[in-house]
């Protein structure tokens, strides 16, 4: 592998948690926060993480459970999806809301980081990007699939950043009426995104998801790094 990864501490008030950090072939770049789904900084995240890095960012994915389990590493179905989704309940999304603003703070600090800090999040942590980015703690957020969005429009106003979204069209979870109405609220800003993927569900992005849809990652992909590439 041409990147070099570790887990590092995220210091969190008098606290602390950790993250998987992947650092690009040139040891330097802008940095991309990688905010996990419901089964933890899991082999899926952790590679979305070294891909990242292969494009250049200093990628950062944060344990944002650490709060309620530490480092748990979840596959996708039975038991380890409703473990998921118990963990997800359990935790105060104010409070995750405010790791990922320790996870850039941390990142800004590291010699490594160059440029500004984005984040990409996948489905919870598509969620979470968009409320960090209303918290103004990002540069720029970008959120595939990001559940529950629809129901916290009133935070799009305090949205001062760039912000990119991909939806599956055949998304259950998110229907193309709730797309509907986050595009609404984003209406007329040249600083939003959004990308609806034909044929694609819930996951497309995760290879080892049954879900997955090489074409929409790769498409999606692409226009993820556009966006960094351009609005960062």
């Amino acid at each position: 592998m041409s990147t070099t990864s570790r887990w590092i501490d995220i210091p969190a008030g008098n606290e602390s948690f950790g993250g998987y950090l992947a650092l690009p072939k040139g040891g330097k770049g802008p940095a991309v926060i990688i905010l996990q789904e419901i089964f933890g900084v899991n082999s899926h995240i952790r590679s979305v993480a070294d891909q990242y890095a292969q494009d250049g960012y200093v990628a950062l994915a944060p344990d944002v459970f650490w709060r309620v389990q530490p480092r748990v590493e979840l596959t996708y179905d039975g038991a380890d999806r409703d473990k998921g989704i118990e963990l997800m309940q359990k935790l105060k999304i104010e409070d995750a809301v405010t790791d990922v603003g320790y996870a850039a703070a941390a990142l800004r600090a590291l010699p490594e980081v160059t440029g500004k800090v984005a984040a990409i999040g996948y489905c919870f942590g598509g969620r979470l990007a968009y409320l960090a980015a209303a918290q103004g703690s990002l540069d720029g957020a970008i959120a595939y699939y990001g559940g529950g969005i629809q129901n916290s429009l009133d935070e799009a106003a305090k949205i001062k950043v760039p912000m990119q979204f991909h939806y599956g069209e055949l998304d259950a979870h998110i229907p193309l009426s709730a797309v509907g109405q986050v595009q609404e609220r984003f209406a007329g800003r040249t600083d939003a995104d959004f990308h609806i993927y034909a044929n694609a569900d819930h996951g497309f992005n995760c290879s080892d998801r049954a879900s997955y849809n090489q074409h929409a990652a790769a498409l999606a992909h692409g226009r993820t790094l556009t966006f960094l590439g351009e609005r960062l």
